[in-house]
């Protein structure tokens, strides 16, 4: 090992203008003049587009390998490398810039001396955004930055359109999320988001294995609604000359699973919702779904809490996190709390599913809240929760004992035949889990689907349908079964700290783009 032999070494490249200010006359020109470089290639003999790049590590790699060098130390190790040109300064025979691959960024060491004339004035052609496969040893600056001092630097993909500018060019939310491949190049933020959306999941499958539980896959067309409460979306399939609908739950059929034997199951899901848009919601987002035999509903709040602690240790480091300016330690014991008292507590009013309708109506009128003529106690019940009570829970807390009417699946309460074992888990004013008890008796089960096929009839749109396939899979035997859905992309938000869905969802829906 030896010095750096140019004395002019630096680890503090200058930021280059973004490459549509430099050109001065806008996006068209600028992409004109790559285009143009593009076609000298082609015409020398060169493919700007080549098929594939044998890299021997990853820039975390070389990071984690050499990172205990001291400063002014050239190895003779090699490296292959790749990434995206990020930061480029021209020093006259010395090239500084910066790659980016998925796992971090490292300095490019450009010497003259090294990659000869000619390959030197192909580099200094290399552009902002361009991505690159360098051949090359390890070493570092004078002030310390590990660096790859390339013996040759090949074009992996040419960058027609200029990166946006850091700081200004990509401020505008719509087109952050519009074109999520531009704003993770830049953002950082966006795609420290993403990894831990990554890690939350990765975590979920480790600790559901660990209990047993096996992955599977269920069908994304459905033959009926059914499984939770919401709209669907609706498709034709031409050959079968039936209407089927994108899924707006996999409960049903997991279910399913659970009668034949399975016993632990459980599925993460793209699922689909014909609803409105907002910070919360998203028509197509991912639950993931379990269903455990021979438990109810106290073990899934259990295994509930263990899966959430879990992921947010092993994506963040700790269990703590910030809700509304406040230190929330995932790992405190978790709070259970029946919605009616939420309800009674909030509307200064002793609330209950028995009582008469009249008597809830008028407390509803109290507080402002609108009342459809079909709605029975349990579900204005509800409502004045979500109105009095529901945002202001921070900490994580188990609502629990929802209204027989609300809860089509759930068993009642063994204690009260006016409530359910069910559960939500709410956070920062926001439901990130809903589970229960799960009723196993056909003959109730049928009773409450014809219940869901009346108030469809009615006008709920949201209502389900009855599932005959569904009955005749209990009336083969559902053991004692617990289930959860907890909605992975609410929980990413939580564990990100960011304040809308679609900061956590790669490509939302959104308004078609005006051109």
């Amino acid at each position: 090992m030896s010095e750096p032999t140019d004395p002019h070494s630096d680890d503090t490249p200058d930021v280059v203008a973004a490459p549509e200010a430099a050109a001065g006359s806008g996006l068209a020109a600028e992409k004109e003049r790559r285009l143009g470089l593009v076609e000298a290639m082609r015409e020398s003999g060169d493919n700007p587009y080549p098929y594939r790049f044998d890299r021997t590590h990853t820039l975390a790699d070389v990071r984690s390998g050499w990172g205990h060098l001291e400063p002014g130390i050239e190895t003779e190790d090699p490296v292959s490398v790749a990434g995206r040109i990020m930061l480029k300064r021209d020093s006259g025979k010395l090239i500084f810039a910066t790659i980016r691959d998925r796992s971090g960024e490292i300095q490019l060491f450009i010497s003259k001396a090294v990659v000869g004339d000619d390959e030197f004035a192909a580099i200094k052609d290399l552009d902002l955004g361009d991505w690159v496969g360098v051949n090359g040893t390890v070493m570092t600056t004078r002030k310390g930055e590990l660096s790859v001092k390339p013996d040759h630097v090949e074009l992996l993909s040419k960058a027609i359109r200029p990166m946006p500018d850091k700081w200004h060019g990509l401020t505008d939310v719509d087109t952050r999320f519009r074109q999520r491949y531009a704003d993770l190049i830049v953002n950082e933020d966006a795609r420290r988001n993403f990894e831990i959306r990554h890690e939350t999941v990765a975590s979920f499958r480790r600790t559901l294995a660990k209990h047993g539980f096996i992955e599977v896959e269920t069908p994304v067309l459905h033959p009926e609604v059914g499984g939770a409460h919401a709209r669907p979306f609706t498709t034709h399939h031409n050959t079968l000359d039936m209407q089927l609908y994108l899924r707006i739950a996999v409960e049903l059929y997991l279910k399913r699973l659970i009668v034949g034997g399975m016993e632990r199951v459980y599925e993460i899901a793209r699922t689909f919702r014909n609803e409105g848009v907002s910070t919360r919601h998203n028509p197509e987002f991912t639950m993931m779904e379990l269903y455990q035999a021979f438990g109810d509903w106290n073990d899934v709040m259990d295994i509930t809490e263990e899966l959430i602690t879990t992921a947010a240790q092993d994506a963040l480091g700790t269990t703590v996190v910030e809700v509304r300016g406040e230190q929330v330690d995932l790992a405190d014991a978790w709070p259970r709390k029946r919605m009616i008292d939420y309800a009674s507590e909030g509307t200064g009013v002793e609330l209950h599913p028995s009582m008469p309708i009249s008597d809830v109506r008028k407390v509803a009128a109290n507080h402002d809240v609108f009342v459809e003529d079909r709605w029975g106690a349990g579900k204005i019940i509800e409502e004045l929760f979500e109105k009095t009570a529901e945002s202001s829970i921070i900490r994580p807390t188990f609502v629990t004992g929802h209204p027989v009417e609300i809860s089509p699946l759930a068993r009642v309460d063994r204690n009260d035949p006016f409530l359910t074992e069910r559960f939500e888990l709410f956070v920062d004013g926001r439901e990130l889990a809903n589970g229960y008890s799960e009723l196993n008796d056909p003959v109730e089960q049928r009773a409450r689907f014809e219940d869901e096929q009346a108030a469809k009839a009615a006008g709920d749109d949201e209502a389900g349908s009855l599932d005959e396939d569904y009955i005749r899979a209990l009336e083969y035997g559902m053991p004692p079964t617990g289930g959860l859905g907890i909605g992975i992309d609410r929980l990413a938000m939580l564990l990100a700290g960011v304040d809308s869905i679609k900061e956590v969802i790669l490509f939302p829906t959104l308004r078609p783009e005006v051109h």
